[in-house]
């Protein structure tokens, strides 16, 4: 990445060995906790499959709402993230507390309007979605017992950011996994035993994340000491005003996102059930890799706040070259797992054909997909969200909504909605490299 060539010294290899205990410190944890989310929705998945292709349909089209919604505000994460490492490696300890404290009262308010929202404009929104006849009446019961806990699921955002910009992805490991293996488990009593159906897997879910919002509000107490905990209208103002950017970059992603699912809504049940299926994977390994832009969003914002803009460009390449390698196991993984995995979603023969059909496509994205992860996570840590809106986003939204369209009016299937997948990861892909060959010296060290 450096066009001067440097000598390797033992200061210089002791440093890098530090750097590759840093990286596993951080990703794994990171990478874990990540995973435990969508795991538990493969659950839910796995447990709502067997009550039929049209409830499964339903989880599909509510799991694409929730995702946009909570997509909507990982601003919330990843805008925490980078400014209390930036205020920490400066030594701005109280201003980094007072930055957790206010994103908190911003997640509660956000929190209260998304549940209010849902609730009245839920009908409407999976009309949109394309839920009718068989589909719409559980959709709604799920979607209207999952809105209540928009409030605790944002809460835990700003509690992930916080401890992650701490450089501490342990605890939010420790909350995840105990909360919703308890969540698995009550999912199960309360769809079958208890017999709530699909409004069982939606109450598991809310416990999970209601726990999980507790637990951190708890752990933050303890870790920031006494303080001032009044909101701050003028504080919490400039956070939605620093998270503008990359607000609008997630948007514009979750929107492509979101039109893919509505496409496959119209082209029948047991492509909107495969598309769960494999969604629900690729959203898995996708955040098991987020690990790494966990791991580098931390890393490259302590280092630009220090600043050390060599020492971020090393951290930069070195998070590269791990991420590559991972995606390539896990895709080859994948690969590996095409007759056992979708018989385990669902009973039905024609879903499980259609899921495998798009197989090798969810396999090629892992690597690829792990260039764009690792390289967000360096820009996010180096606050260069603007380029973030208005190349990376832009390419997605550029190549996915068209080729989704296309996929439905042309009867490409879900290959073609994959495919368009595979080419919106690609885009973003060339433009995060592009940024890259020019980093940092495109980059000014980070501002407050």
């Amino acid at each position: 990445m450096a066009n001067v060539r440097e000598m390797r010294t033992p200061d210089m290899g002791a440093s890098l060995s530090g750097q590759r205990r840093e990286i596993i410190a951080l990703a794994l944890p990171a990478t874990l906790a990540l995973a435990a989310d969508p795991l538990l929705s493969l659950v839910d998945t796995a447990l709502v499959g067997r009550l039929g292709p049209h409830t499964l349909a339903a989880l599909g089209i509510d799991a694409a709402v929730f995702a946009t919604v909570f997509w909507l505000c990982n601003f919330l994460t990843y805008g925490t993230t980078s400014e209390v490492a930036r205020l920490h490696a400066g030594g701005e300890s109280d201003a980094a507390g007072a930055r957790i404290i206010q994103a908190l009262w911003l997640a509660i308010a956000l929190g209260a309007l998304i549940t209010a929202v849902l609730l009245l404009a839920g009908p409407m929104i999976l009309k949109a979605m394309g839920a009718t006849g068989a589909v719409r009446e559980p959709a709604l019961i799920y979607l209207r017992v999952r809105s209540v806990a928009a409030i605790p699921a944002l809460i835990a955002l700003v509690g992930h950011g916080a401890f992650r910009g701490l450089k501490d992805t342990r605890t939010p490991l420790r909350i995840t996994l105990w909360l919703n293996g308890a969540a698995a488990l009550l999912s199960w009593v309360l769809i079958y035993p208890v017999g709530w159906g699909i409004a069982g897997a939606a109450w598991g879910t809310v416990i999970a994340q209601l726990g999980a919002a507790v637990a951190f509000v708890v752990l933050l107490r303890r870790r920031l000491g006494p303080r001032a905990t009044r909101p701050d209208l003028a504080a919490m103002r400039t956070i939605v005003r620093v998270s503008r950017d990359l607000f609008l970059r997630t948007a514009s992603l979750v929107l492509a996102l979101l039109l893919t699912t509505a496409a496959t809504v119209r082209m029948g049940v047991a492509t909107v059930g495969a598309h769960q299926i494999v969604r629900e994977l690729w959203v898995l390994q996708t955040l098991a890799l987020d690990g790494f832009a966990v791991a580098a969003q931390a890393m490259i914002a302590t280092s630009l706040g220090r600043g050390e803009l060599s020492q971020a460009r090393r951290e930069a390449g070195m998070l590269l070259r791990w991420g590559i390698g991972t995606g390539v196991v896990m895709g080859l993984v994948f690969l590996a797992l095409i007759n056992v995995l979708p018989g385990v979603f669902t009973a039905d023969q024609g879903v499980q054909a259609q899921a495998r059909s798009v197989w090798w496509l969810v396999a090629l994205l892992q690597p690829i997909g792990a260039v764009v992860f690792v390289l967000d996570g360096v820009f996010l840590g180096a606050h260069d969200y603007r380029y973030l809106l208005r190349w990376t986003a832009l390419a997605a939204l550029g190549v996915l909504v068209p080729v989704a369209w296309l996929s439905l009016r042309l009867d490409w299937g879900l290959q073609g909605v994959w495919w368009g997948m595979l080419g919106m990861i690609v885009a973003r892909m060339a433009a995060l490299l592009w940024r890259l060959r020019h980093w940092p010296s495109t980059a000014a060290r980070v501002k407050a």
